[in-house]
């Protein structure tokens, strides 16, 4: 069974339809929508800050999600996968946005609706990522836009995938 722990007062709160798989951490001041999931051995952990997170997002086996005391909160739109081991770190990622394997987006990063964030780029503190915008490398920079492929073929599909792989865990 999944950790999920009040921390400061503060008690998680998932919508309808959620998976958390039996490893994964959630504690303190995390609200979480409809259908997201929370993959093995990953942590959203709101004991610092604030963390919102949308409807159908997917958090993947061993990404961490936290935030910076007192300063940054982390907000995650709808329909966003965040990838394998990636860190998420007190910043702002809007609607249907691909995090890939690895990367990390750091304090008051801005993350455009329809963005993807390529599997190992750093996005630094304060970055402000325009919609559509396909990011990669250390430091992350813009290397072009997200064709209609991409969004289709990635983002939504991944989004899309994840619901249906957290329904076999959850069949009777």
């Amino acid at each position: 069974m999944a950790l999920i722990r009040k921390v400061r007062g503060h008690e998680p709160r998932f919508g309808e339809g959620c998976f958390l798989a039996d490893n994964a951490v959630v504690v303190g001041d995390v609200v979480m929508g409809d259908r997201c999931s929370v993959w093995f051995h990953a942590v959203v952990r709101g004991d610092v800050n604030a963390i919102r997170i949308g409807d159908r997002v997917n958090i993947q086996d061993g990404a961490v999600l936290h935030c910076t005391y007192e300063r940054a909160a982390l907000t995650i739109g709808d329909d966003v996968s965040i990838g394998h081991r990636a860190i998420v770190h007190g910043c702002t990622v809007h609607d249907k946005v691909l995090i890939g394997m690895g990367a990390i987006v750091m304090d008051h990063a801005v993350i455009g609706t329809g963005s993807v964030i390529a599997a190992g780029a750093v996005v630094t503190q304060g970055t402000v990522v325009e919609p559509g915008s396909l990011m990669a490398g250390v430091p992350a920079r813009r290397i072009g836009p997200v064709s209609p492929e991409l969004s289709s073929g990635e983002i939504e599909r991944i989004a899309r995938n994840y619901q249906l792989y957290a329904s076999w865990f959850t069949e009777g």
